[in-house]
């Protein structure tokens, strides 16, 4: 018998009605629209798709959307006294400044994600909200991995007691993802390039993360049967075609659910975007 299919965009839809509501609450309770910024300096393709999909659904829930285009020729210093300025503007209450930057300013894509405003950091990516999320303190969490949590609550998954398994350690996913399955009963497990017995340590996981960026890594011999598998991974292998960091097919006749690539994890990336703008609203409010 195959697995549950896991379809993005039944969840994210769910996740960005949730947004919705609360928007409709914040500005009713407290006369609050939340607003986002979304910073882009040059002309890379990838990134300006990204960004007009973050724009329209700001629009579709509420939420104002400022679209800060910046030149290729940006300097560091003027990209952050416009980060300042937007961490001064109290209409503004999160801000994203979308990667890759331009090779001239790229060694120093750190220094500028740390000027954003720890309360505006709608990535996660702050070092203050990075060790709030260690320490089990309320903080704006990365949106994939707070999404892959979503997705398991939404899909009525349990996840207190489980055995979970991560494949791949970045600060973006494994990482957080760690801490919030921890903060939620599982016991977890990350394997990295250094992990000895790799699929022998995948098939305990009764739930299974795939983010190491690997196409196809993980093989069906490495899912324990009727594991939750949820693959993080987009890679393109041909000009058209993107597949995940699990073999779907041979995965989907062993997991008990499964997220498949595209259609998957993906897109509840910008759903829960949209949920840390909100929650960023409320945190500025309380502070």
């Amino acid at each position: 018998m195959s697995a549950r299919i896991l379809q993005g965009k039944e969840f994210a839809a769910k996740i960005k009605e949730s947004a919705r509501t609360e928007v409709e609450e914040l500005k009713k309770n407290f006369g609050v629209t939340p607003g986002l910024a979304v910073i882009i300096v040059g002309e890379n393709p990838a990134s300006q798709v990204y960004v007009r999909n973050k724009h329209k659904t700001c629009e579709e829930l509420g939420i104002i959307s400022e679209v800060v285009a910046m030149p290729e020729t940006t300097t560091k210093d003027e990209l952050l006294a416009r980060i300042d300025a937007l961490n001064a503007d109290k209409n503004i209450h999160g801000i994203l400044v979308q990667l890759p930057l331009p090779d001239a300013i790229k060694a120093h894509s750190e220094e500028i994600l740390n000027r954003i405003n720890p309360l505006k950091d709608v990535d996660g990516f702050h070092p203050e909200n990075v060790g709030k999320l260690v320490i089990g303190s309320p903080a704006l969490v990365p949106c994939t991995p707070a999404g892959c949590i979503e997705m398991l609550d939404l899909a009525g998954i349990e996840i207190d007691g489980k055995r979970a398994v991560i494949i791949g350690r970045s600060n973006i996913v494994g990482k957080p993802l760690l801490h919030l399955l921890m903060a939620r009963h599982a016991t977890v497990t990350v394997c990295h390039t250094h992990t000895k017995n790799l699929a022998e340590v995948a098939r305990e996981g009764e739930i299974l993360v795939a983010a190491s960026g690997k196409p196809n890594l993980v093989t069906g011999d490495m899912i324990r049967p009727g594991a939750t598998v949820i693959d993080v991974g987009i890679n393109r292998i041909a000009p058209k075609k993107l597949v995940g960091d699990v073999d779907f097919e041979a995965a989907k006749e062993i997991a008990g659910a499964i997220t498949p690539v595209p259609g998957g994890v993906g897109l509840l990336t910008v759903a829960m975007l949209m949920k840390n703008v909100v929650k960023a609203a409320r945190l500025q409010l309380e502070a």
